[in-house]
């Protein structure tokens, strides 16, 4: 009974299949059963694009990666989105399925109709639409928007204008058209209020402040550009105080960090120099080495600049370098290559250096191309250049041409890349180079005890229409003293290291309180100018001058009424430099030594022969207090039967020895107290400046003490003036007193209490000095 079960229940399903495989088959064939298939990947048979007005629908599938025929792949589909949005064309894009097509809706970016500004008065349009990248005709994106935003405010910051905000608006027109329109509130300008330096403690922050080129802000700031905040001249100035420090000793010196923070109201910087200075150095033993059989080591040794025993300087171990493989390359070893090898000695705090020389690889200069310099002309980077296309190429010489167009101050960055050339052994050079501006417009003004109110204002032009070439026209004057200058130098005359250039001048002098007249002269002269090695230079000049004295006073000395009238003076000279000094205006080491001489005969009414000597040096006592002495004389002389007129002689005050006035030593006639100066002084000062105690070094003030020493003897032609009416003393003139010196926002100033030790009794005495400061 079970097993007729069983096979009835088998039977009744074999003919439910076989009754049930015909329908099955028609409803697999069905609508339905094409979304299966293209639910797991089935064929694309159309691709409508929907939403385009502009960009053609070719142009839209051509950034497809799918095509009718190929299988639906969701990862092409997300790969064509993103190649569709990367056109910069849509706005916003989808795709979907309908079945078997593929519907492409596109939304198109609309079309810049014009691009407008609102609310810039400090940059014009033009500048402003040069900088964005959207303008009439052009597709409009959001990055594009976003992009030229930045561009503006990154243009306002080269500006100084930290605080500028810019709101883009967007104007909707027919046609799919937009109005850009940026409006941009500029905000005040912002400038550097502060410069203050952490961890230096050999060198004030005054001091350092001259190193580099960024100023604070002060009353006459408005007229240079440098107390605006620029983020390439911080990176400039840093690199300059590293220089600074590797050039005064300190090998191990760093600028950890310069930061430049912004005021809450965005209207000023304050800018911090954190600097690690490290111990000083001294050069140790200095030797050369060679593996060139016919180099002489002891010879090459004498062409460096190293010296044992002297304060190390990165700057000498660079020069000492370039005149090496010079001098190798002269000696026939034009790949002759150059390493310095330093040893530093921690504890005896000296570096010791090895010049290794050894042959180098076999390159050539093909091409120097010179970009970036719109104003520069080409001929003034290539000169700064000791090679051309076609030398062996020489990465130190290239090196050493990279400091010399740094150190013109023309341009604030440049770089230097080597391309390949033609051929394996040729090399392509690329300088790059972006420029700053050259030109200066300053004036000041002050107070001196002698001239009253004084005052001056200059225009100088490093870089005259971009040959290099430097000018200057200053006046300057107070109620006694009118000046107006002008000159002209040319760096690199006839193409070779030799500067030349001219002066001309007119000069008032008022003298009545001194020697009873009045003096005018105006002039000019011609002068050339060649370093004879680092430290010493050679300039020879010829001068032409029109002397008047005039307006003398009734009484006055029959010394003075002699000299009254006009006199020519045609004079040919010469001056000899030496200078070692680690600052050119706030030295803390080094010597400074000049001689010249002057001889007026060549031509004119004036014959005399004129010497002047003078010698300054600096040493550091202890961190910031320093040791300062000058030593100066000079002498006069007639010839040719003629005696030295008035005024050709010396007239020394307060100026040479503080405690006298002006012109307030020397030979004067007793009976109308007129100064009439002498044909020989000699003085001497000695100094000791120091920080003062709980002022901040950021205010610039230091004091000092000093004593002063000089002599001013030998009246010139006196006339019919007898001889026993004129004071004429060799007495040594001496004085001590105490400074307060102080590196103001208006410029340097200095005042000086003296007590006079020994004089004559008819020298003019002076308790209180104010002025200018003079640096020496």
């Amino acid at each position: 009974m079970r097993l007729r079960t069983v096979v009835a229940r088998g039977l009744v399903l074999l003919l439910l299949a076989v009754t049930a495989a015909p329908l099955l088959a028609v409803v697999a064939s069905g609508p339905m059963g094409d979304v299966a298939h293209a639910q797991a990947g089935g064929a694309i048979r159309n691709i409508r694009v929907e939403g385009n007005r502009r960009v053609e629908p070719e142009t839209v599938r051509s950034y497809l990666q799918f095509s009718t025929g190929d299988a639906y792949d969701p990862e092409a589909v997300n790969g064509s989105l993103k190649s569709l949005f990367a056109t910069g064309l849509f706005q916003d894009v989808k795709i979907r399925r309908q079945g078997s097509t593929v519907v492409v809706a596109v939304v198109e970016n609309p079309v810049v109709n014009r691009v407008a500004f609102e609310g810039n008065s400090e940059i014009d349009d033009k500048t402003l639409g040069a900088e964005v990248q959207l303008r009439s005709r052009s597709i409009y994106t959001r990055a594009k928007v976003q992009s030229d935003v930045q561009r503006i405010l990154d243009l306002y910051r080269r500006q100084g204008l930290f605080a500028a905000r810019v709101d883009p608006k967007i104007i909707k027109l027919e046609h799919n058209r937009v109005d850009l329109v940026f409006e941009i509130q500029e905000g005040p300008e912002t400038t550097v209020r502060s410069i203050n330096f952490v961890g230096n403690q050999d060198f004030s922050d005054s001091q350092l402040r001259e190193v580099i080129t960024t100023t604070r802000t002060g009353l006459l700031s408005f007229l240079k550009p440098t107390n605006i905040y620029d983020p390439d001249r911080l990176r400039l100035d840093r690199e300059l105080l590293r220089q600074f420090y590797l050039k005064n000793g300190y090998a191990d010196a760093q600028i950890i960090s310069a930061i430049a923070d912004l005021d809450r109201d965005g209207r000023g910087f304050f800018i911090t120099f954190t600097i690690e200075e490290g111990q000083q150095y001294r050069f140790g033993d200095i030797n050369v080495r060679t593996s060139l059989a016919e180099l002489d080591p002891a010879q090459l040794r004498r062409t460096v600049s190293t010296k044992p025993g002297k304060i190390y300087d990165a700057s000498k171990i660079e020069k000492s370098v370039e005149k090496l493989t010079l001098e190798v390359a002269e000696q026939g070893y034009a790949f002759g290559r150059v390493r310095p090898l330093i040893e530093r000695d921690p504890i005896g705090r000296t570096i010791s250096i090895v010049y290794t020389i050894e042959q180098g690889p076999r390159i050539y200069i093909e091409r120097i191309e010179i970009v970036g310099n719109t104003r520069t002309q080409d001929n003034v980077i290539r000169r700064e250049f000791r090679l051309a296309e076609g030398d062996a190429y020489n990465r130190i010489l290239v090196d050493a041409a990279k400091r010399r167009l740094r150190g013109l101050q023309f341009f604030k960055s440049v770089k230097i890349d080597t391309l390949p050339g033609s051929a394996p052994d040729r090399i392509i050079l690329r300088v790059s180079v972006v420029e700053q501006p050259t030109g200066e417009l300053s004036f000041g003004a002050g107070y001196s005890t002698n001239e009253g109110v004084v005052g001056d204002i200059s225009l100088s032009e490093r870089n005259l229409l971009g040959k290099g070439q430097y000018v200057r026209l200053g006046l300057s004057g107070s109620l006694e003293r009118l000046q107006i200058d002008f000159g002209f130098t040319e760096p690199r005359f006839l193409g070779r290291n030799i500067s030349a250039g001219f002066d001309v001048f007119h000069r008032e002098d008022d003298l009545r309180d001194e020697s009873s007249f009045r003096q005018r002269r105006t002039g000019g002269g011609i002068r050339m100018g060649v370093p004879l090695n680092e430290d010493w230079a050679f300039v020879t000049r010829y001068n032409f001058v029109r002397e008047e004295i005039y307006d003398v006073q009734p009484f006055a000395s029959l010394a003075v009424v002699n000299a009254e009238g006009a006199t020519n003076t045609s004079s040919v000279g010469y001056t000899l430099l030496y200078d070692t000094r680690n600052h050119p205006k706030k030295p803390t080491r080094g010597l400074y030594f000049n001689f010249s001489q002057d001889l007026a005969g060549v031509g004119g009414d004036v014959q005399y022969l004129r010497s002047i000597a003078e010698g300054r040096g600096y040493y550091p006592l202890y961190k910031k207090i320093l040791l300062v002495g000058r030593a100066q004389a000079g002498n006069i002389e007639g010839w040719g039967g003629q005696d030295v007129r008035l005024q050709d002689v010396f007239f020394k005050g307060g100026e040479t020895v503080r405690g006298f006035d002006r012109a307030g030593f020397g030979p004067r006639d007793l009976g109308t107290d007129d100064a009439l100066g002498g044909k020989v002084f000699a003085a001497a000062t000695a100094e000791i400046r120091f920080p003062l105690p709980l002022v901040p070094d950021a205010l610039g003030m230091q004091g000092a003490v000093f004593a002063d020493a000089g002599t001013l003897f030998n009246p010139g032609d006196l006339g019919l003036l007898q001889t026993f009416f004129v004071a004429n003393s060799k007495t040594i003139r001496s004085s001590v007193g105490m400074s307060l010196i102080w590196e103001s926002p208006l410029g340097p100033f200095r005042a000086d209490i003296s007590h006079v030790l020994t004089s004559e009794s008819f020298d003019q005495e002076e308790l209180f000095r104010f002025g200018a400061a003079t640096q020496f």
